[in-house]
């Protein structure tokens, strides 16, 4: 009986401290987004259309461009980052994440072992993937313009059930050293350990449709973009 009163105390205060420490890190949190402009951001790659709306970033979908990328000024290596989406389903998309732009032509292997060359100005980098596809990829992470998939969702139920079409979706995102781990809609979704790249510009991006008519003017929208740097 003793031991039971001197456990419970104990296991209370771990969990007040547990919820105190979440607490002060919520607090943290910080936009990287105004709401009203694009200040802190540039773009690269493509010549897709960022427009500010209603405390949204709208990207809209361009013919015949390669894919395009808003990317914070300022580069981050351990971070929390948080953002809500809604992304057309005819759209594929992605957050990225610790991405940097080639300064020389570049030749790696994906992971099925072909070669691809970049030219100079490519964005690449970690990708967090938004697929509204029947695949149902989202919160998984693509390697841009470099390896290709590091991470699917294959066999990953939960986490493919936890996009919502035609909705708002949120992420989170967590860079600690080579730890990077995802949540979509509050479900574990991707848990990569990778080191090759450290830090980098966070991105969002508007995915090259070709010469698809059927996808010209198509959008996707972020809000509540939000981050926490963390300590080294």
């Amino acid at each position: 009986m003793t031991r039971t009163w001197i456990t419970l105390p104990c296991f209370v205060a771990v969990l007040f401290t547990a919820g105190f420490c979440q607490a002060a890190e919520d607090e943290k949190f910080v936009p990287l987004f105004d709401g009203e402009t694009l200040d802190g951001w540039v773009q690269h790659g493509g010549t897709a259309k960022y427009t500010v709306e209603d405390g949204m970033i709208v990207g809209t979908s361009v013919p015949k461009t390669g894919n395009s990328f808003l990317c914070t000024e300022k580069p981050y290596d351990n971070f929390i980052l948080e953002v809500e989406y809604m992304v057309d389903p005819l759209l594929n998309s992605g957050i990225q994440i610790r991405s940097n732009v080639y300064d020389e032509k570049k030749t790696y292997k994906t992971d099925e072992g072909k070669e691809i060359t970049v030219s100079p100005g490519r964005v690449h980098g970690y990708q967090v993937e938004i697929d509204p596809s029947e695949r149902a990829w989202s919160g998984g992470i693509y390697d841009e313009g470099r390896r290709g998939w590091l991470y699917k969702l294959e066999g990953k139920d939960d986490a493919r059930a936890a996009f919502k079409q035609n909705e708002w979706n949120k992420y989170r995102i967590e860079c600690r050293g080579d730890s990077i781990k995802t949540w979509v809609n509050g479900v574990p979704a991707a848990d990569l350990k990778d080191d090759m790249t450290s830090s980098g510009f966070i991105a969002l991006q508007v995915h090259g449709i070709g010469g698809d008519e059927k996808k010209v003017g198509k959008q996707i929208k972020w809000r509540n973009v939000n981050i926490i740097e963390l300590e080294d």
